[in-house]
């Protein structure tokens, strides 16, 4: 491939600038179908969602306004008043149904200094967030003229609102942060402008046809917000650290004094070897969160999937015919200082890196004991890990107003802000068998220790539905919340609703949803983790033929994934050091973040193994003993590892400066996690690991003897000799090699 981009420059480049623009064009044209209801949750949610859809019933997006006063009361006139003018001021907006007062409803308080209006917003998801900004104001109005009241409105709409601008404001600031961010980074990498520009160049570009493409596709697999957003922070992560990897050994062979010609094909056999290989393996990974059945998940698998495989194929065709057209003008604009700080002789390696490996070593087992202490110990409050599906006020900043809003309505009326809905589809809905049915409903749910009235029935008699809201005791996804849910779904229903034949009466709603998808998480987990380790090991073992070689790599990359689950665990649940994030522990990771962050993180992890083990393996196959080629693989790569490293970091830390909580945790969870392996596990563990195993590295059983023969480039720049001198082996492994 890379050869072929040589010959035909032009076609690969303008051949890669058209499909860059048809993909945009068309996946615009198309438009992108995004994730329902109903295939974004498991369990009886999903079936509740389908009943709802099947019948064409829109749940509407329901609202309350509190009115509350810590002097006055309900009884009192000028209380009476000021709700008043809110049901006026709400209704006059003329984007408001089933408006209910709190003198009609009895929503008063026990102590009666708070109230709450409740109605609902004309439209379904996205009309009804288009619609309640005008509720909005006219309730900010009244509170503007009654400061000595807090009148707040708070619920679905208003919190949908919230986090669609929201998602939409710290996308848009990840994608500006994180560019700038990479191409500075770069910039120091290389410390010339053009080098620099390239692999942000390619990598926007790929992400841009991946985002035509996945909106191509979305009419098969529909996709999501989550998923675009996930998109951006693989593609550029891996886009740039494939034309990184790739452009560094070039530049690596033209300094040796190779022609260029020459250069870019040991680029090509050697680094794009490397790029295939992880791209590969990234795929792998990610196409194990196919076995979570969830759409959701499975919108981002496939977004990541395409975007990386975009990335592998941009490095592999239009970077080599871009290198080749540029010759040694890749280095113009070059940054005097920056330039003079780059290593004469990338086999020396970095200060730094001397410092730690000369160590690492002479002493291997106490290195690796060492390191692998640590990272044990990093990875032990995983053993106390609790997930969730975070409520609205866990993903919130502390301090927002609609979390403020919420926790006074949960403290006034417990159990309000996330009621249970059960849907009732019966053979006939208005029978009475089904209307005894929901009155034993009714009274058995109001039994149930810890659950209270009111319990609002809608009937819809054409559809033969009925759905039914039963307020929950607790805040939403505590013990207290499941017990109760537990009761509705094992005990109450069975033994009034599905009493009557031919009915179904599935439990959704907030706690319904975080239950069955902690659950299905759960359930999923097993079978992902092993489908991603067991692959990751069978790639490892045809690519470089040694079970050495492939189970390190799993080992070390379990190591890594433990120690950011740990780190995890002790930030946002515990709350050690969240406050230096500008967050808080809120007691639970989200539920679908560690699932995410493995299979994340065993492929991208995998970018510098493959790339560090590839270049040990080709020093070890042109003579160099297993701790000579050791030394030599890693203070080669030690440059291109720390510049990647740093751009992933970099950009994963972005996401760890976002407003939600599950993105905080995901970019903070990548970023810890890419940090660990690319330092205690690549500088200290890996080498010391492999030098401890010398040539066990390269075993093979002899039943294995039938797998492919991959080779690993044709010879790049001279060895340094004098560590030929002493392994006296050297010269004939070289012949054979040879």
């Amino acid at each position: 491939m890379g050869a072929w981009s040589a010959r035909h420059r032009k076609t690969a480049v303008f051949g890669w600038l058209l499909f860059v623009v048809l993909a945009a064009y068309l996946g615009g044209l198309h438009g992108s179908t995004k994730v329902e209801q109903s295939e974004s949750m498991p369990g009886e949610v999903a079936r509740a969602a389908k009943i709802l859809d099947e019948a064409g019933i829109e749940r509407p997006a329901g609202e309350v306004v509190l009115v509350q006063s810590a002097g006055s009361t309900a009884d009192d006139p000028a209380f009476h008043r000021v709700v008043d003018q809110v049901a006026a001021a709400v209704g006059a907006t003329g984007r408001t149904a089933d408006l209910h007062g709190p003198y009609e409803s009895g929503a008063i308080s026990a102590d009666r200094h708070s109230a709450l209006l409740q109605f609902s917003i004309a439209g379904a998801d996205d009309l009804a967030v288009q619609n309640v900004p005008a509720v909005l104001d006219a309730v900010a109005k009244v509170q503007a003229a009654h400061p000595e009241l807090t009148v707040a409105e708070f619920g679905e709409a208003s919190s949908g609102k919230w986090f669609q601008e929201q998602f939409t404001d710290d996308f848009a600031r990840a994608e500006w942060t994180a560019v700038p961010l990479a191409l500075g980074i770069l910039l120091v990498a290389f410390g010339a402008l053009v080098a620099a520009v390239l692999p942000v160049l390619l990598a926007l570009t790929a992400f841009i046809a991946a985002g035509g493409l996945v909106a191509l596709s979305s009419g098969l697999l529909h996709t999501s917000d989550d998923a675009s957003s996930v998109m951006l922070l693989v593609g550029l992560a891996v886009g740039v650290d494939y034309c990184l990897f790739y452009l560094r050994r070039e530049r690596e062979e033209r300094a040796a004094g190779r022609p260029a010609a020459d250069a870019l094909r040991i680029a090509a056999a050697t680094s794009g070897r490397a790029v295939l290989v992880s791209g590969v393996t990234v795929v792998v990974a990610m196409a194990g969160m196919f076995l979570t059945g969830i759409a959701d998940f499975q919108a981002m698998s496939l977004a990541t999937i395409i975007v990386v495989i975009t990335a592998v194929l941009g490095s592999l065709t239009v970077l080599p015919a871009l290198l080749s057209m540029l010759g040694d003008r890749v280095d113009k604009g070059r940054v005097p200082l920056l330039h003079r700080l780059r290593t004469a002789d990338p086999a020396r390696g970095g200060r730094v890196w001397n410092a730690v490996l000369t160590p690492v070593l002479r002493r291997p087992l106490a290195a690796t004991l060492l390191s692998g202490g640590l990272l044990l110990g990093l990875a032990a409050p995983l053993l106390t890990m609790h997930t969730a599906n975070l409520t609205f006020q866990q993903q919130l900043p502390a301090g927002n107003a609609l979390v403020a809003t919420s926790a006074r309505i949960e403290a006034a009326f417990p159990g309000s802000p996330s009621p249970a809905t059960v849907v009732v589809k019966a053979r006939d809905i208005g029978s009475p068998e089904m209307t005894r049915a929901i009155a034993d409903f009714r009274s058995a749910a109001l039994a149930t220790p810890g659950v209270h009235g009111p319990i609002e029935v809608t009937v819809h008699r054409e559809q033969n539905i009925a759905t039914i809201d039963v307020p929950l005791p607790g805040s939403g996804n505590d013990a207290t919340s499941t017990a109760a849910l537990d009761a509705l779904r094992e005990r109450v229903v069975p033994g009034t609703l599905l009493a009557v034949a031919g009915t179904e009466a599935p439990v959704t709603g907030q706690t319904a949803g975080s239950h069955d998808f902690n659950r299905q998480m759960s359930d999923s987990m097993l079978p992902v983790f092993g489908f991603v380790v067991a692959f990751a090991f069978l790639l490892m073992l045809t690519s470089f033929r040694s079970l050495g070689i492939a189970v390190t790599a799993v080992v070390l990359n379990l190591l890594s994934v433990g120690a950011a689950y740990g780190v995890l665990a002790l930030v946002f649940q515990h709350g050690v050091g969240a406050s230096l994030l500008g967050t808080a522990g809120v007691g639970a990771v989200e539920s679908w973040v560690p699932l995410f962050l493995f299979v994340i993180l065993f492929g991208l992890s995998m970018d510098y193994h493959v790339f560090v083990v590839s270049r040990i393996k080709e020093a070890h196959d042109r003579g160099l003993s297993t701790r000579a080629a050791v030394s030599y693989g890693i203070r080669s790569t030690a440059g291109v590892v720390t510049s990647a490293a740093v751009i992933m970091v970099g950009v994963f830390a972005v996401f760890g400066t976002l407003s939600m909580q599950s993105m905080k945790q995901m970019g903070v969870g990548l970023a810890v996690a890419v940090l660990i392996d690319a330092t205690v596990i690549r500088a200290v563990l890996l080498p010391a690991a492999m030098t401890l195993l010398g040539e066990r590295n390269w075993y093979l059983p002899r039943w294995l003897s039938w797998l492919p023969d991959f080779s690993h480039g044709e010879p790049g720049a001279p060895l340094p000799q004098a560590r030929h001198a002493a392994d006296p082996a050297a010269p004939a492994r070289q012949t054979a090699a040879r």
